[in-house]
Order: C-alpha cells, then sequence, then structure tokens
C-alpha cells in the first residue's frame, strides 16, 4: 500500500510504501536509523539488520543525506514519536543518491542558509513554519467563505497609487508609466460596491529601503472591503478574523506548533474581543513609560508599538490617528477633524501591525478635498472618485500583512523565514 508520512497512522501495523527524502540518519551497532520526510511530514525508519540482510543493512548506512528513496516498511506506533509512529523497514529502492548536500546538520549562517533557501525549505524547521503558513492561509479563505465573501483580483499592474508613489516599484507600460500594487484597497472598494462584502488575497510591493525583520519588498496582503459597515463594526470584523485564524492554527497545527517550540499559552489567549486605545491614550502612555521622545502628531515606531503592545496579553488596537499622519481617503472624525476613523491592530510579543484599517470617506466633495490636498491627480483617482458619485454609502475595510501575521503566530524572529522564497532590500536570488 502506497501512502504518505501524514496518512501513516492509518495502517498501523501494516506494511506501506512510501516516497521520501532522507534528512538525517544515525547507527547504532546493528541498527541504523533514518529520518525521513516526504513533504507531509517527518518519520523515523528503523533498518534491523538481522531482519533486513547485511547487503540492504550496508545500504541504509551509506544513503546520503537528501538522497530520495521508495520506503517499505511496517507501520509501528512509538508514542516517543513526534508524529506517535515510526517504520521498521522491511526494503528501500534507491531513486537518486544526492552528493554533497550542502545543508549539513551542523550550524550555518543566515546569509549562506538564504542564499540556498531552494534546499533550506526542506528542514524541518522551514517545513513547519509553510505548514503553519498554509493553514492561516486556508482558514482566511474559510473565514471569507462563511461570513459570505466574494473574492475578487485587483490588479497588480496600476497607473496611481493609494498612497503616494514614493515607495512604489515603476515600469514601463507601452507608452505610459505604471506601478507594481501597494494595495489593491481602492479597487477592492469599487468590487464592494457592486458586491457589498469582498476580499482580495495577493501580492503587493514596496520600494521601501528597510532592513527591519518586519519588512519585506515582497509580501502577501488579504485586504477585505464593505458596504453599509461604519469604523465600530469594522473593528469587530477584525477581531473575530484574527481569533478565527489563531484558534484554526492551535486546532490544525500542534505538531508543527511542537516543532517550533512556540509557546501556546500566548496564543491560547487570542480571543475577542481586543483592547482598545486611542492615539492619544498612547502617546500618554509611552510619556508615562519614559518614551519622551515622541510627541503628538508623531508616527510610532517599532519600539513604541511593542511598548504599548507588552502591556497586554492579546492584540491591541490603536485608534483615531492624526489625519496628516494617515492616506487621504480615510474619514474624519466628525466631531473632531483632526483625526480619522482608523486603526492599527498591534500583535503581541514585540510583531508590530499585523493590520491596518478605516472607514472610507464615502462624501464625494471631502474626497476631492482630500485629493486635492494630497496633491493627487484628480485625472488618474476620476473613477474611484465616481464611486461617490452613483450610489455612495457608508464602508471600511483592513489589510492584513501575512508574512507578519505568520512570523507572530509561529513565533520565529525575522519575516524572511515567513515565505518560501523572500524578496529582500539586498536580495533577489534565488
Amino acid at each position: 500500500m502506497k501512502t504518505t508520512i501524514a496518512k501513516i497512522g492509518q495502517f498501523s501495523n501494516k506494511e506501506v510504501t512510501i516516497g521520501a527524502w532522507l534528512a538525517n540518519k544515525r547507527s547504532s551497532g546493528k541498527i541504523a536509523f533514518l529520518q525521513l520526510r516526504d513533504g507531509t511530514g517527518f518519520i523515523q525508519g528503523v533498518v534491523v539488520k538481522a531482519d533486513v540482510g547485511e547487503e540492504l543493512f550496508q545500504q541504509a548506512k551509506s544513503l546520503t543525506q537528501e538522497s530520495s528513496l521508495y520506503v517499505t516498511g511496517i507501520v509501528r506506533e512509538d508514542e516517543r514519536a513526534p508524529s506517535g509512529y515510526e517504520l521498521t523497514v522491511t526494503s528501500f529502492q534507491l531513486i537518486q543518491e544526492a552528493d554533497g548536500y550542502p545543508i549539513t546538520p551542523k550550524n550555518h549562517g543566515t546569509e549562506f542558509l538564504m542564499d540556498h533557501r531552494h534546499l533550506w525549505l526542506r528542514s524541518k524547521r522551514q517545513h513547519a513554519i509553510m505548514k503553519i503558513r498554509n493553514e492561516i492561509i486556508r482558514a482566511i479563505y474559510e473565514f471569507f467563505n462563511e461570513n459570505d465573501f466574494v473574492k475578487v483580483d485587483p490588479p497588480i499592474l496600476t497607473g496611481s497609487a493609494p498612497e503616494g508613489t514614493s515607495e512604489l516599484f515603476a515600469t514601463n507600460y507601452f507608452d505610459e508609466q505604471a506601478y507594481l500594487s501597494q494595495s489593491g484597497q481602492l479597487y477592492m472598494e469599487a468590487a464592494a460596491m457592486a458586491l457589498g462584502r469582498v476580499f482580495s488575497f495577493g501580492p503587493t510591493f514596496r520600494a521601501e529601503k528597510s532592513k527591519t525583520r518586519r519588512h519585506l519588498i515582497e509580501f502577501w496582503m488579504i485586504e477585505p472591503e464593505m458596504a453599509f459597515v461604519e469604523f465600530e463594526e469594522n473593528l469587530e470584523v477584525q477581531e473575530q478574523f484574527v481569533t478565527f485564524i489563531v484558534q484554526a492554527v492551535l486546532k490544525n497545527c500542534q505538531l508543527e506548533l511542537k516543532t517550533l517550540e512556540r509557546d501556546i499559552t500566548q496564543l491560547e489567549k487570542i480571543k475577542a474581543p481586543f483592547p482598545r486605545i486611542t492615539y492619544d491614550e498612547a502617546i500618554t502612555f509611552l510619556h508615562e513609560n519614559g518614551y519622551n521622545d515622541i510627541k503628538w502628531g508623531d508616527d510610532f515606531g517599532a519600539p513604541h508599538e511593542t511598548a504599548i503592545a507588552n502591556h497586554y496579553d492579546k492584540p491591541v488596537f490603536i485608534t483615531h490617528y492624526p489625519t496628516t499622519l494617515k492616506p487621504f481617503y480615510m474619514q474624519p472624525d466628525q466631531d473632531r477633524k483632526e483625526v480619522v476613523l482608523c486603526a492599527d491592530l498591534i500583535a503581541p510579543e514585540g510583531y508590530g501591525e499585523i493590520i491596518g484599517g478605516s472607514e472610507r470617506i464615502h462624501d464625494y466633495n471631502l474626497l476631492e478635498q482630500m485629493v486635492a490636498l494630497h496633491q493627487l491627480s484628480e485625472e488618474a483617482y476620476q473613477w474611484y472618485l465616481e464611486l461617490r458619485k452613483y450610489g455612495s454609502v457608508p464602508h471600511s475595510g483592513f489589510g492584513l500583512g501575512l508574512e507578519r501575521t505568520v512570523a507572530w503566530i509561529t513565533g520565529v524572529e525575522h519575516v524572511r523565514e515567513t515565505i518560501p522564497f523572500p524578496r529582500l532590500l539586498n536580495r533577489l536570488y534565488p
């Protein structure tokens, strides 16, 4: 019976065959222990000389790291094994012998591992991170499908930018200038006026010359937009969304979290509602805690966000930022025009902002004023303005950065490990 490591528990005490790679091996006298992986998981194959004979046993001992093979054996329950099973090998067939695999069990520097990212992905740690990333993606789709959102795909090439062009990659689009998208939000607003509740899930690009552990040049964004939804309801959707994702990982990725040695007690606390503080309250809190370098009107840096987040054991919303700090499309507070109806959701444990969202301006005249104030081309944004001419309604949305969310939930230090092939300021290879 051919199967996979993930399904091997269905065949306890039966003989199965798996296609696998040799992750590592060791031998002890007349027994060889093969650490096998097949993409779905890891399992130990035990080769006993007395059972398989001298020739096959010597072949097992001479196998090289990352060689590929078909392995046949009896599935045995073993509570000491991470998966609860191991394989008593009865035979194997070598497919291809790997020669000089560069990533050995010894420690390697980060730059070396990044240069070999195409191979580093095979390690147990990277496998666990990618499996959790996949579960987060699965949960995102499930949440939106269960809550009647429609997936819409905005363009990646755009003629204008939602937040200005200073941090965008420009490209020639025949005889005019185009940009790689930094957000699909404006197009999602158009889609929401047609379909009610929508979301996008796609790549975005920021030409930001940052080297921090929170930044990537290319990353994936999830951007819902909702018609007839105002500021407060928008925050409630975000709470439910993040809670759903975390609970899905806790339910379906216990083995991967254990592999990463993630403290799941921190994740078990993540349930709606989340604490909220205003920008004003955040400034006061920072001053009271020795951060006197920041004044009203300044944006928060990583140390400020971390100090605020460390005061709570759940993600925290910081709301009502100054209008001058936020993009032109955010709805001002009717009672206090110098702040907007927006919120950043700051993850615990120093992982920073994972969501930014707001109620959007739905009044044509006000939006037209904001386009002029930000010195944007009214011609380029004419289609966006027209959304406010033909049946405009209050509407809200947000964007969640996938890689930062993966970093927080997995507990890894740097976002470069949360995407298969990271694009960084100094890295376009492999």
